[in-house]
């Protein structure tokens, strides 16, 4: 009975130290008296107890290493940005991951140091957020060139933070709101002087209208005296008299309209009872007096033309 209970007590110790799981997206690195031995694959595996040992287990999902750095731009400002790198290790090169770097992430993060202090001070703040992306471009040139010597992929690298002096944010915020404040004047500038030409424009096509009003009421006006004149000889009445007798008319037309407003302030001077006599006297006497003086001229022009 002795006799199997030893190898069935060294065949338990076997299985229990031999056998062992590696989960999956995961690789274990077996050594063999500190020696590579091989690379074991997700599922059950089994290794030679007291022989063979896991060194290690290295995970093949992507990775996240954030890194905050702080630099100096080209216009002498203070930045730290964030950039974060998704990297992978290498499923065919897991020696190299496992073996040549003691600690990837500080080797990723020293890259990133100096690709970022090599690149931002050649930019000015404003293009550091616009060119933000070939900042990430170049990070994840250097890291490749670098990291897949070491067995590790760089997916992605992206710069996620721009983060200046809150000062300097402070000067941005007052300069935006300056060049906003100044675009909103020279708005409210053109929109005044569009204003001021359309009334412009409007009162001088009113006047245009009214002048033509006024000129084709004068017109009228003239054409009605002519009619009324015409008519006046035909009953014996000369030119002189009936212009006389028109203005009287109209003079009483006027006091009449007057009349009809009685909120009216107008004041008609002269207005006396006799008014209407003096202006007939005084129009015929200005036409008389108008009658003789030409007929002087006239006589004084066929003088010179006789000499």
């Amino acid at each position: 009975m002795a006799q199997y209970i030893i190898p069935g007590v060294l065949l338990v110790l076997i299985l229990f130290f031999g056998l062992f799981i590696v989960k999956q997206q995961q690789v274990a690195i077996v050594e063999r008296f500190g020696r590579y031995v091989a690379v074991r694959s997700p599922g059950l595996n089994f290794l030679i107890p007291f022989i063979d040992r896991v060194a290690g287990r290295m995970s093949l999902r992507i990775q996240q290493l954030d890194v905050i750095v702080e630099t100096k731009t080209k216009d002498d400002v203070f930045v730290q940005m964030k950039v974060s790198v998704q990297f992978v290790v290498l499923k065919d090169s897991v020696y190299d991951a496992f073996y040549k770097l003691d600690n990837p992430q500080e080797q990723i993060r020293s890259y990133v140091f100096d690709t970022v202090r090599a690149e931002v001070p050649k930019l000015r703040l404003d293009d550091v957020f616009e060119k933000k992306d070939d900042i990430a471009i170049a990070i994840k040139r250097e890291l490749e060139e670098a990291m897949n010597t070491y067995g590790y992929g760089i997916i992605k690298a992206l710069v996620t933070d721009i983060d200046p002096d809150q000062e300097v944010k402070n000067a941005m915020n007052r300069i935006n709101a300056a060049e906003r404040q100044k675009t909103a004047a020279e708005y409210e500038g053109e929109a005044e002087r569009i204003r001021i030409v359309a009334k412009a424009t409007a009162e001088a096509e009113s006047k245009r209208l009214q002048g033509q009003g006024i000129a084709d009421q004068r017109r009228e006006i003239a054409k009605g005296l002519e009619e009324s004149v015409e008519v006046l000889n035909q009953v014996g009445i000369n030119s002189q008299e009936a212009s006389a007798l028109i203005v009287i008319t109209q003079h009483y037309d006027t006091l009449h309209a007057v009349s009809e407003g009685t909120n009216s302030n107008l004041i008609l001077l002269p207005n006396s009872p006799n008014a209407a006599s003096n202006m007939l006297n005084d129009l015929v006497a200005s036409f008389a007096v108008g009658n003789k003086v030409a007929e002087m001229n006239q006589e004084g022009d066929n003088n010179s033309k006789e000499n």
